[in-house]
């Protein structure tokens, strides 16, 4: 005997959730904040990315347009203090102008305490990078399995609904198994966007340090050999 429709559009999705087991909606409203805080998060990552990426670039065609460093230095922080690139570029040379100024001045530790004073702002922009990745990933890898675990208990509770009707059709087993289901579809729904999320910005944190490593590389050389010239840039 042929099903009719009516019998399996009945239900509305929001009423098989209102009506889905405490467990269930539990589940559902743990899947729901998790995606929430992961589109929130993946707009604000977006949003800061873009923003670096247009630093490094308008910064590095700065700074090998000729400028002095001390120009330079002015510029970035006349308005804000600097992020990204520019931070760890006046992290620098504010150490190199510190040393500077002292009289008894160790040239041959100058690339070395520079150096060590750019790292220490290259974490704290890796740092920066890297913030809410490990959300993302979290979400990413576990909210399948949230949502299977309200599948399963959904199932679960369909079939004991059930177990002691004399006949069973498929109208008294459909809003169960379809609640059920509702959980897991929220837990992909939570977990696709931020698995790419986390591997499109992850790539983005890689190619932006490998840009600042370079930067710092670039930067000590080129002190070193104004050091040796006895010239600068300053």
């Amino acid at each position: 005997m042929p099903i009719e429709a009516s019998t399996l559009t009945d239900h509305s999705i929001l009423e098989l959730i209102l009506n889905a087991s405490l467990p269930v909606q539990l589940v559902m409203l743990i899947l729901l904040v998790a995606s929430v805080m992961s589109w929130y998060m993946i707009d604000r990552r977006r949003t800061s990315y873009k923003k670096w990426n247009r630093i490094a670039d308008e910064f590095e065609q700065q700074f090998w347009s000729g400028e002095s460093m001390r120009k330079i230095y002015r510029q970035w922080h006349s308005n804000h203090e600097p992020e990204g690139m520019a931070h760890i570029f006046a992290s620098g040379f504010n150490e190199l102008d510190r040393l500077a100024q002292k009289p008894d001045f160790d040239r041959s530790r100058m690339v070395e305490d520079v150096h060590r004073s750019m790292r220490v702002a290259l974490s704290r922009e890796v740092a920066n990078l890297e913030l809410h990745l490990s959300f993302l990933a979290t979400v990413g890898s576990t909210s399948p399995y949230v949502g299977l675990f309200g599948t399963v208990w959904g199932i679960m509770n369909s079939f004991q609904s059930i177990s002691g009707m004399r006949q069973v059709t498929i109208a008294t087993v459909a809003p169960g198994i379809a609640e059920a289901l509702i959980a897991t579809a929220m837990g992909l729904f939570a977990a696709i966007p931020a698995v790419i999320a986390y591997n499109r910005f992850a790539n983005s944190a890689e190619r932006l340090n490998n840009r600042y490593e370079v930067f710092i590389e670039e930067f000590l050389s080129l002190i070193s050999h104004h050091r040796s010239t006895g010239q600068g840039k300053s």
